[in-house]
């Protein structure tokens, strides 16, 4: 039940934002937030032509601009989707699941003159029923923004830039980490959670880590030696939730309990970027194409229960066992994500074909109910010469049951052979996506995917004598910049 981005938001903002934050834009071109409307004249009316503004509600009647002038941005998303597997899983058909987003910023320079300074607060009202959980108990998620219902505070953090050329910010607060860490641009583009946050840390780490809906207390520095290179790292609590117990989203259903008492979760990554920060790049032929690279790796401190071992030293599925697992202290990560531009037409730059990968993986397979990971797929905008603001997008997901999990599976086998009880291995997925820009504020996206060997090869709860079946699952999702 992970991540739903805010880059579109953020982008219809303008100003300066954090690197992460400045992802393309999957729902509208680049405006400054004063400026309701393409050619920067603004409208004092409300709903005034649709077919130009870039929100639905234009400039609220001036509101805005005069926001603005006091260095204040606004803007709310509504996301809402309809999906539902055709085959397979434990129950068929659709469901309905919406979320709705609102984020204020205040740049610190346009509100008293204090230089690069971005203060950042955004809430979400999440609604709606989830999928994954009633139908299709897959470990890849159908959808980035499937979480219980509730309205919640996101993110509440300020960000300083400092050094020559801003070479460096710090960024402290509560702060959403897979907005920066782990993140693929190209993969914002779909639906399926695994392309935002990854299954590694969603299922290995305590809460499913501090990531959609959940955020943590931290501190953030990045730095970038030279204008390719980027350094991140960032401490924060080891667990978003105040207490291991039960679903971390309930345990904080207001998002403001600011739990400190976790351990600690550092994450440490290096980035390569081409065009370089700050680099003017007029494409065309010869033009190199763009990419980024990244490497990187998290350690919890926080203590993770054994998948087979019992604080008696007995297998956890014995009869003879004590039942409570063994606690191991500290569990970590290590991953590789690459975007790449591969092709863009000389005539309309805005026409290109990029392809992207993420690989992630842990040796601590004794307290992980995922030791690997990996997704990835290719992205086409502007498919069509008269669609340049579409996307169109083939993905696939990969993730294997650590082995600590499929000999606990075996070891059930083996003491209740009465029980059917499948050995679980790997689950995979592919997905194929199109966005439509019906209006610069409206978009349309029709999605496919399909799920083999959901669950890893779970046990259908509804029917034990088999496993979960393999899941077609068809959607439509829109997104709304009000």
């Amino acid at each position: 039940m992970r991540v739903i981005r805010i880059s579109a938001i953020v982008t219809a903002l303008g100003g300066w934002t954090t690197q992460a934050l400045a992802a393309p834009p999957p729902l509208s071109v680049p405006i400054n937030v004063d400026q309701a409307t393409p050619d920067g004249q603004g409208y004092s009316g409300f709903l005034s032509d649709l077919s130009r503004t870039n929100f639905l509600l234009g400039n609220l009647f001036g509101i805005r601009t005069v926001l603005a002038r006091y260095g204040i941005s606004l803007a709310v998303q509504e996301t809402s989707e309809v999906l539902g597997n055709a085959t397979g899983g434990v129950h068929r058909g659709p469901t309905y699941d919406g979320l709705t987003q609102a984020i204020m910023q205040l740049d610190t320079q346009r509100a008293f003159g204090w230089y690069g300074g971005l203060l950042n607060i955004s809430a979400l009202q999440i609604h709606g029923r989830n999928l994954s959980t009633d139908n299709l108990l897959s470990l890849q998620t159908a959808s980035g923004i499937e979480a219980d219902r509730s309205t919640r505070l996101w993110e509440a953090w300020y960000d300083q830039r400092f050094l020559d050329e801003d070479r460096a910010d710090i960024k402290i607060g509560q702060q959403s980490v897979d907005q920066e860490f782990i993140y693929s641009p190209n993969g914002a583009y779909f639906v399926n959670t695994m392309f935002g946050w990854p299954l590694v840390p969603s299922v290995d780490l305590p809460g499913g880590g501090p990531a959609y809906p959940l955020s943590d207390l931290g501190i953030r520095l990045r730095y970038r030696p030279i204008n390719a290179i980027a350094l991140l790292a960032g401490v924060f609590n080891g667990n978003p939730a105040p207490t291991s117990d039960g679903d971390p989203q309930r345990a904080d259903r207001s998002g403001t309990s600011f739990p400190l008492n976790g351990g600690t979760l550092t994450f440490v990554e290096l980035q390569y970027s081409y065009p370089a920060v700050g680099a003017l790049v007029y494409p065309g032929d010869g033009a190199p194409l763009g990419h980024t690279y990244r490497v990187g790796f998290w350690y919890d401190s926080e203590r993770f229960s054994d998948q087979r071992i019992d604080t008696g030293g007995n297998l956890l599925a014995s009869p003879a066992g004590i039942g409570e697992p063994f606690h191991r202290r500290g569990d970590y990560s290590i991953y590789a994500v690459a975007d790449q531009m591969v092709w863009r037409d000389s005539a309309l730059p805005n026409r290109s074909v990029s392809v992207f990968g993420r690989i992630m993986g842990t040796p601590e397979a004794d307290r992980n109910l995922a030791d690997f990971s990996f997704n990835g797929g290719v992205v086409y905008h502007g498919p069509f010469r008269g669609r340049l603001t579409d996307t169109i997008g083939l993905g696939a997901g990969y993730a294997h049951v650590s082995h600590a999990v499929t000999a606990f599976d075996r070891d059930t086998a083996a003491t209740q052979p009465d029980v059917y009880t499948p050995a679980r291995t790997s689950e995979t997925f592919v997905e194929l996506t199109y966005q439509y820009q019906f209006h610069p504020w409206w978009q349309l996206q029709p999605d496919l995917q399909y799920v083999f060997n959901p669950g890893g090869g779970l046990a259908n709860p509804v029917d034990p004598s088999r496993k979960v079946g393999s899941e077609f699952v068809l959607g439509l999702r829109t997104n709304i910049l009000f």
